[in-house]
């Protein structure tokens, strides 16, 4: 197993210390190993040095223009500090550089939601779920954003889609309920509430949309 190899192991296993000797062997090896700096700029923003990272992720880039990774990297680390517009210029940029990956489809939906521009996000959620089929959580902010630009019918799919994935999402549970009661399904919308309820019982806006729907109910 190379260094960068073990070095990302370390990492999924909470061990910076050890991942950060490695990556830095790494590259001392081999100055031009973009991966090795991407990786190391990985673990500086896992433990808060974001601006020591930035410089590892640039020193990729200029390394190669094409360093998809290292774009989609920076990006995250400005979505992390909500620099919203650099971040879907990064995770743009690592798009167009060959990253046609579901986890950098994912991320420039959500920078578009925090832009506020709902509508376009959707083809990039919608692509995500393509390529991380079983990853609930991007089922979910399909179906949210689906739900937010009116689209019920779909949204309703998504949302059905990820609970089957995780039965326990309360919010996707939740938002289904208020899905069906805006389609005037008043039993299937309780139904939903109940069951975000009994897998969180302090879901609060839950609580409240089982309790409009059983007064609208008499």
């Amino acid at each position: 197993m190379d260094k960068n190899a073990k070095g990302i192991q370390y990492m999924q296993e909470g061990k910076w210390e050890e991942a950060a000797g490695l990556f830095m062997e790494a590259i001392e090896e081999n100055p031009l190993d973009t991966v090795a700096y991407i990786n190391f700029g990985n673990v500086l923003s896992a433990v808060g040095e974001t601006e020591k990272a930035l410089k590892f992720y640039d020193k990729a880039i200029d390394l190669d223009k094409g360093a998809g990774a290292a774009y989609y990297s920076k990006g995250n680390l400005f979505y992390e500090l909500e620099r919203f517009e650099e971040a879907k210029a990064m995770f743009e940029h690592a798009m167009k550089n060959g990253l046609q990956s579901g986890d950098n489809f994912f991320m420039l939906g959500m920078t578009l939601l925090q832009l506020d521009q709902g509508k376009l996000a959707i083809p990039y959620f919608q692509r995500s779920t393509e390529l991380l089929e079983e990853d609930a959580e991007a089922r979910f902010q399909y179906g949210l954003v689906l739900a937010r630009e009116q689209y019920i019918d779909e949204a309703v799919k998504q949302l059905e889609k990820c609970i089957a994935i995780d039965p326990s999402h309360a919010d996707a549970l939740y938002n289904l309920g208020v899905a069906y009661g805006f389609k005037e399904n008043a039993e299937k919308a309780l139904e939903m509430f109940e069951q975000a309820l009994d897998v969180q019982p302090d879901h609060l806006l839950a609580a409240h949309g089982k309790k409009l729907i059983q007064e609208s109910m008499g």
